[in-house]
């Protein structure tokens, strides 16, 4: 039975990692909000990227680029995106568990030697590197500030290497932002861009509540099925008699990397947002258990202090009644 003195220093204790654990769960708040925010000015951009695409298509399905051509796989590179910082339940460690596992899939084709890592972020940068992995720069600062620039550079590079041959395929590794409740841990090709699939993707974001309560879980789970419920509708060219400058090929090889480029960042953006999503969860757990804890803490002590009063008083009342 622990003493008064010991179950006091508990309460104190656990009282200061509740104060610590509440105040990282409003930063992280804040900080999704923002994480939000950049998503939305991103969203237009990508609309509209993604009705050209669909008209030129529609106008002109023969149209073919080097950067959707498949061929066989030698060697691959994977774009891999974590946090640098931890406290964010299971966000870290189911990435680099995929990271592992997507690995030791090449490792039984092509060989772990003949995979590239491109990290971002330095939780999945030290754990590449203590794999022994063939581990591409450190790209640990665009975790904490998205830049698109740095991103067209990366995608710029993996492109390059895939049209030299270097590489015969690209993917990434990371968590789609659906909602602040829910982060889909996701593994997608980034080259050969497959046109069809990238269109078809899933596109939806709840970005107007950080709420991640069970409640809200089960809205969005059920609108999110009615959503599924309908019909998508088929987009039409806005014209049938394109003129097209010099010519189909040529305009396709330009939109294609600025397609790349976009799926670049829109993934970077999606793991920023749920890294705070996640750590907003797992402060907000800790701080609802530091709360259970004291309850529990604090009966406790309650119990202690009756029961060490009445031992005195039975002490008293026994010391009277001998004398």
């Amino acid at each position: 039975m622990p003493s008064l003195k010991e179950i006091k220093g508990r309460i104190a204790s656990v009282n200061s990692t509740r104060k610590i654990t509440s105040a990282m769960k409003m930063v992280a708040s804040s900080k999704l909000h923002h994480a939000q925010v950049a998503i939305q000015n991103m969203l237009p951009y990508e609309e509209l990227l993604e009705h050209i695409l669909k008209s030129f298509l529609a106008a002109e399905a023969e149209a073919q680029t080097i950067y959707d051509q498949e061929r066989p796989v030698k060697r691959a590179a994977l774009v891999v995106f974590s946090s640098n910082s931890s406290l964010c339940g299971g966000f870290n460690a189911n990435t680099i568990k995929l990271m592992t596992h997507v690995v030791d899939e090449y490792n039984d084709t092509i060989g772990r030697q003949n995979v590239e890592i491109y990290p971002i972020g330095r939780k999945v940068f030290e754990k590449a590197r203590k794999m022994g992995l063939n581990v591409q720069g450190e790209y640990s600062a665009l975790a904490d500030h998205p830049n698109v620039q740095q991103c067209i550079e990366i995608a710029m590079e993996l492109g390059r290497k895939f049209a030299e041959g270097q590489i015969d395929k690209v993917e990434l590794i990371y968590h789609h932002f659906k909602s602040a409740g829910s982060q889909v841990l996701t593994r997608k090709t980034f080259l050969p861009i497959d046109i069809e699939s990238e269109l078809q993707a899933d596109h939806e974001r709840d970005l107007t509540s950080n709420l991640a309560t069970k409640q809200s879980q089960d809205y969005l789970k059920k609108r999110g099925e009615k959503e599924g419920n309908r019909e998508q509708k088929e987009v039409k060219p806005l014209n049938d008699n394109f003129i097209v400058e010099p010519d189909m090929n040529t305009v396709l090889a330009q939109l294609m990397p600025k397609l790349a480029h976009l799926m670049l960042y829109t993934a970077l953006l999606d793991s920023n947002a749920s890294e705070h999503a996640a750590r907003m969860v797992a402060m907000q757990t800790a701080t609802d258990n530091a709360d259970e804890l004291l309850r529990e803490l604090n009966l406790q002590y309650n119990k202690s202090r009756q029961q060490a009063i009445t031992s005195e008083l039975l002490d008293i009342v026994g010391g009277s009644v001998n004398n």
